[in-house]
């Protein structure tokens, strides 16, 4: 039974059963006012403190998740800083054990030097000649009276020619000693140039050792800050592992490019080892086999990288023991040299298929000219073989962002489990508080359905107000004249 139906039940024109249908409705509604008001506000409250529960629960789990991501971020950090600072002690080692450890020669070779130039020096100083013992003879006999005796003239113009010639043999011989000297200083140069050199060096290893120092001060520095756990480090650490998140991401999408490259260099020649038609779970067995063949060159890559101790994703293999370490090493590589041959061989088999196809498609269209292989066929050909042989090694360097991209992506994904668990907690205390002012506009909404009956309500409990306020005022006004009246 409809509305309609029930309104045809009723006596009278629809309009008039329509009115007392909804004077009965809102008469039966404001009955069960006061229920009805419980009611929704009980059941906004219980929704209001529902919601307050699960986004406090959401907020520990935030917190703890957090507080998680804090601790793995700066385990990584500090582990990242110990391997930078350990391999910058590394570096100062070989420098110590390369510059330094010839210090010794350097320092017998300079103070030979030194003595050398030394000696060189003492031999190039001026010596002032000594004055000729037999000036005071001259002198003496320059004091002798002549009185015009021929002899005594000709005894002082001998000895006048004497001094002469004494003074020329003096002035030889000190140009002589002179050019000596000079020709000792000349040879002091190359001691003063190898001086130099020797000194250089000392100083470049002594430079070269400072920068190190002053690298391992700041990266010290950075440890430190990650060791005390200071929101600083946090954040430094946490932009450090975004950008690498999505440095090594494109990496990966580049190196997954040239797999994809590499990967349909080998279908076409590996469907005809393995045969064209077979499958395997649906897939074609020569897609599968160059799939398989791509990921053993990338695991062979792995492996080759941890045990060179370029990456660290597998503990075990960098705790070897050295020699056996180094055989791992020498056996990969080996492995991961057949593989690339072996994909030269397959490249260079699918620009034989590929001519034949040609040859065949030429024939079938009577076209010999077309069949004619060119002259510069070889090039592709080489082309194809060189990229089979290179791209397994190029590969192999993809241990290297892929650890890079494993490390990140673990803060990646805790900062956006927080982002997530925040949001969460967000739209859980935004539904409480909705439902919870969502239960009081229902309130009114309800009180305006029925308004009429609650406005009949205030009226009638205005004017019974009034009419008691008028009986207390008149009790009032009478009261008094009654009791002076008694007395």
């Amino acid at each position: 039974m409809n509305l309609a139906d029930i309104l045809l039940i009723l006596p009278g024109p629809p309009v008039v059963s329509i009115v007392f249908w909804l004077i009965l409705l809102a008469l039966a509604l404001y009955i069960a006012r006061a229920p009805a008001h419980r009611a929704i506000l009980s059941l906004s409250r219980v929704l209001h403190f529902a919601f307050r529960v699960a986004a406090r629960s959401v907020r520990l789990a935030e917190q703890k998740l957090s507080l998680r991501n804090r601790e793995v971020l700066l385990a990584a950090g500090r582990e990242a800083s110990e391997r930078i600072v350990e391999r910058e002690f590394d570096r100062i080692d070989a420098t110590v054990r390369r510059d330094l450890a010839g210090y010794p020669a350097l320092q017998r070779q300079l103070s030979e030097e030194i003595q050398s130039i030394d000696e060189d020096y003492k031999q190039s100083t001026e010596v002032p000649p000594a004055p000729p013992g037999w000036l005071k003879a001259v002198e003496s006999v320059a004091k002798i009276p002549s009185a015009g005796d021929p002899m005594v003239a000709n005894i002082l113009g001998d000895i006048h020619t004497s001094l002469v010639k004494a003074q020329n043999t003096a002035i030889e011989a000190y140009r002589k000693s002179s050019h000596e000297r000079h020709v000792q200083l000349k040879r002091m140069m190359p001691h003063w140039r190898q001086v130099l050199q020797v000194l250089g060096r000392v100083d470049k290893s002594v430079n070269s050792l400072l920068e190190r120092s002053k690298t391992i001060d700041r990266h010290m520095d950075e440890y430190e800050q990650v060791t005390k756990q200071t929101d600083r480090a946090v954040r430094m650490l946490s932009s450090s592992s975004i950008t690498q998140f999505f440095i090594a991401a494109f990496v990966l999408v580049i190196a997954i490019g040239g797999a994809v490259i590499n990967f349909h260099l080998i279908a076409r020649p590996m469907s005809e080892m393995v045969g064209g038609t077979s499958q395997i779970m649906g897939f074609k067995t020569a897609n599968i086999a160059a799939l398989v063949i791509i990921l053993v060159e990338i695991a062979m890559g792995l492996f080759l990288m941890e045990s060179l101790r370029i990456t660290r994703l597998f503990p075990v293999i960098g705790a070897l023991d050295d020699k056996i370490r180094l055989r791992m090493v020498w056996i990969t590589f080996g492995m991961l040299f057949c593989l690339a041959s072996i994909e030269a061989g397959l490249a260079y088999m699918r620009e034989i298929l590929s001519q034949s196809d040609a040859a065949l498609v030429a024939y079938l269209m009577q076209n010999k000219e077309g069949g004619a292989a060119p002259q510069s066929r070889w090039i592709t050909t080489a082309a194809q073989m060189a990229m089979g042989f290179i791209l397994p090694f190029a590969l192999t360097f993809v241990a290297i962002p892929l650890e890079s991209f494993v490390h990140a992506l673990r803060t990646v994904l805790g900062i956006v489990g927080v982002a997530i668990l925040r949001a969460t907690e967000f739209a859980l205390r935004l539904l409480g508080n909705v439902a919870r002012y969502a239960g009081i506009m229902l309130v009114q909404v309800y009180d305006l359905l029925i308004f009429a009956p609650l406005w009949i309500e205030r009226q009638v409990r205005g004017r019974a107000g009034s009419r008691a306020g008028d009986d207390v005022d008149s009790e009032r006004a009478v009261g008094p004249t009654a009791f002076g009246g008694q007395s």
